[in-house]
């Protein structure tokens, strides 16, 4: 990606400064569907925390047994149950 110019830098560091409010947005459609080729997540990556947790033995197994990635999975199981409980 190409530097800014000094002039371009600073139009969009006063266009920063400016409340929300002041933005019209009247000429950007409004998003009715999410496109099917959508990669939602795609550019952000939430910071990760290293536990410890104690699981049963055959809860491991079973979820090892269906690959590669356990860890993943857990997280993407533990975060659709903390979206169902919004």
């Amino acid at each position: 990606m190409p530097k800014l110019s000094a002039e371009k830098r600073k139009m969009l560091q006063k266009l920063a400064a400016r409340p929300d409010r002041e933005i019209d947005l009247t000429d950007i459609p409004e998003i009715q569907k999410i496109p099917s080729d959508a990669v939602i997540g795609k550019f952000y990556r939430p910071k990760k925390t290293t536990v410890t947790i104690r699981l049963d033995a055959d809860v491991v197994a079973w979820i090892k047994a269906s690959g590669s990635g356990y860890q993943t999975r857990i997280n993407a199981y533990l975060r659709q149950l903390m979206q169902h409980h919004r």
